[in-house]
């Protein structure tokens, strides 16, 4: 396989892995699919990231983030999940 194939399958498999990052939010369902609000939504998040208070935005994002995670290794396995661990 040539080597663009390889480099667009795997920026093609990490496009679809964000999109199902978005779907699991459940932000599709609450925007009732509108792109301008998902979008805006991001554009947002971007915005916070960007300001002086971006480190603590994106500690607490993390944090959240593996929470959620974490929650749902559970559910899955119904074994304890180890905090702070990701797939």
């Amino acid at each position: 396989m040539r080597t663009w194939q390889v480099e667009r399958r795997k920026r093609t498999r990490h496009l679809i892995e964000l999109g199902g990052l978005v779907l699991k939010a459940g932000i599709v369902e609450l925007t009732n699919d509108d792109r301008a609000t998902i979008y805006g939504a991001l554009i947002w998040i971007a915005a916070k990231l960007q300001s002086d208070e971006g480190e603590h935005a994106q500690a607490l994002s993390a944090a959240k983030g593996n929470q959620a995670f974490d929650a749902e290794r559970l559910d899955e396995t119904g074994e304890q999940a180890v905090i702070g661990e990701r797939r």
